[in-house]
């Protein structure tokens, strides 16, 4: 298993959204590496949910809060003293943003706000990484990937809003953070971005996985929605452990890397919905496609892609899976979840990952 450095050994980590998809799994890996992780969330989104079968909250600090609390957040901070901060708790869903529009950014833009300022006011923490989106680029549905210094915007509220986030992040670096400043601050945050990522224990509404699992535990055909819509598909695992490298990076030389950088997939996995829900049923070994594609559709954006050049000459970093082992490694959870011991599975599939 990657241990990068062994940096995380002992280490008090704090995980918002540790109950969510990319948080549980993050969470999993953390415990694995030896921190001691702290998570701060709401409940999980089902009793499928990866977080629940997997058990992790009973091998961590498991603390049930809404970001938007900053009381409550503070009580965490001073508690526990978290020296790292991995910031995932957000409202995610672009279809939902559209129903719940204000809620969308109190969550994500005002939640972003509060982690930052109590990383600000805590004394032991060092490191803040905090995770936003692919959808923050003003999507113009360019041919090429979009780099860390393009400017940020969304059509919809969840991408405006995550557009937003990176605005305040930028906002709070230069503030209060401020590179050049370390030794008074003695703070380095860095934002995130990630493609559209796949794998075991997402039960998320209007993700192409989940719906996937659901039709095909149901023996029902795939409705696909949007199916020439294009997106950079990766394992969960994929930016994770970018992100884990850039934690590392950041305890190591805290004055370097406090930047946004993306985490994306190679171009081979930069593929229409069709395709990624083609090869599910190829590796789950059964289930038909249905085209359910209307007219009357939600915005959103068809093609969307991300440029990765920074965070591999930057940070060694680069993404390992094709497309076809992401999502044979993606089908092998979800037929294996019901009679397994899902924290073995992740962890096994972790090892596996890390092999590559």
């Amino acid at each position: 298993m990657k241990n990068f450095n062994n940096i995380y050994k002992g280490k008090k980590v704090l995980i918002t959204g540790h109950t969510g998809f990319k948080g549980s799994w993050l969470a999993i890996w953390l415990e694995s590496l030896g921190a001691t992780v702290i998570g701060y969330a709401l409940d999980p989104y089902t009793e499928k949910d990866n977080f629940v079968l997997s058990k992790i909250g009973e091998k961590i600090i498991d603390i049930r809060g809404d970001i938007r609390d900053r009381n409550k957040l503070r009580e965490v901070f001073e508690k526990y003293k978290p020296e790292v901060v991995f910031h995932l708790a957000a409202q995610p869903l672009v279809r939902l943003s559209y129903d719940i529009p204000v809620e969308t950014y109190e969550v994500n833009v005002m939640g972003t706000i509060n982690i930052m300022e109590e990383i600000r006011r805590s004394s032991e923490t060092k490191v803040g990484i905090l995770i936003t989106t692919d959808k923050c680029y003003e999507n113009r549905e360019q041919i090429w990937g979009y780099r860390e210094n393009e400017p940020m915007g969304g059509y919809d509220p969840y991408s405006s809003s995550k557009g937003a986030c990176e605005i305040a992040i930028n906002s709070w670096r230069r503030s209060f953070f401020n590179p050049k400043d370390y030794e008074k601050h003695g703070k380095s945050i860095a934002s995130v971005r990630a493609g559209n990522v796949i794998g075991g224990g997402d039960w998320a509404k209007d993700r192409i996985i989940p719906d996937c699992i659901r039709a095909l535990e149901n023996n029902q055909p795939i409705d696909i929605r949007m199916p020439k819509a294009i997106r950079p598909w990766e394992h969960v695992l994929e930016p994770l452990s970018g992100y884990l490298l850039l934690g590392q990076k950041m305890l190591e030389n805290p004055g370097k890397y406090c930047e946004g950088f993306n985490f994306g997939p190679t171009l081979d996995a930069i593929i229409p919905v069709w395709d990624v829900a083609t090869l599910m049923t190829k590796y789950y070994g059964k289930g038909e496609l249905k085209d359910s594609s209307k007219g009357n559709e939600l915005h959103e954006a068809k093609l969307l892609l991300l440029d990765i050049t920074k965070a591999r000459f930057e940070l060694n970093w680069k993404p390992t899976l094709t497309i076809e082992e992401s999502i044979e490694l993606t089908a092998d959870w979800y037929k294996r979840y019901k009679d397994e011991e899902v924290f073995s599975l992740c962890i096994e599939q972790i090892e596996k990952f890390s092999r590559k």
